[in-house]
């Protein structure tokens, strides 16, 4: 599935971005921002928000509370952090590819990280678990928006499609890590743990925080992999 290594690192294949990746990616990081501010200081919206989440609440079931529950555990950090080293080690010594696991460790990183940054600078506290009906999984009083679950999805999504961008696996990969990310999301207001637009807004912000990262690594990466290359490869001088 994942594609071989190139036997140079200076066979650098780019990443596929827009010519202005940079404007795009700021101007939506931007939009996240303001759209997290703009949340708290709408009047009505949060109680809105709060009404969907209390909806969901006072709909259990067995089942799509057991699928919510996983998920809970499968995409939060200690669980991402295992997928993350996994795979990247997986394409390290297995495929031979140190590349690509760079290049996956890196994007899953910039996506999911970078939502922590936006969390700090929106700063949106988490709906009260006190006011829903029966909140399955009672978080801790701390940031929530975007959501941490989702953008982890919606990395995990990019890195995979840009590994497999130039095989048959590209579409596949990519229309069923979108469903993955939805569903995702939707546990985490099922559970009561976000608002809904705290789930909406986790995909532009790791679009863009990926975006610029892919932007970078285009820009960077070629050189940086010469350089190691070259250092691995040059005689060593006798002591």
């Amino acid at each position: 599935m994942f594609p071989h290594s190139t036997p140079h690192p200076l066979r650098f294949k780019p990443l596929p971005v827009p010519k202005h990746w940079l404007i795009i990616g700021l101007v939506l990081a931007a939009a996240v921002v303001v759209a997290g501010w703009a949340v708290q200081v709408v009047p009505g919206l949060t109680l809105a928000e709060l009404a969907v989440d209390d909806d969901f609440s006072r709909h259990h079931t067995p089942e799509l509370t057991g699928l919510a529950l996983v998920l809970n555990v499968l995409f939060g950090p200690v669980a991402g952090a295992l997928i993350v080293i996994a795979v990247s080690l997986y394409l390290a010594v297995i495929r031979r590819s140190p590349q690509n696991a760079a290049l996956f460790s890196v994007t899953v990183a910039s996506g999911w990280l970078t939502c922590q940054l936006f969390k700090v600078v929106t700063g949106r506290i988490r709906p009260d678990p006190a006011l829903l009906f029966d909140p399955l999984v009672p978080e801790p009083v701390s940031n929530s928006f975007p959501s941490g679950h989702t953008s982890l999805a919606v990395a995990l999504t990019l890195a995979a499609f840009l590994l497999v961008r130039e095989t048959r696996w590209a579409k596949p990969v990519l229309w069923a890590g979108t469903v993955m990310a939805v569903v995702v999301a939707w546990s985490r207001v099922y559970i009561g743990a976000h608002y809904p637009l705290d789930v909406v807004a986790s995909f532009p912000a790791t679009i863009a925080a990926v975006l610029i990262m892919a932007g970078t690594w285009n820009r960077y990466a070629p050189a940086v992999m010469a350089t190691i290359h070259s250092r691995a490869t040059s005689p060593r001088s006798p002591k």
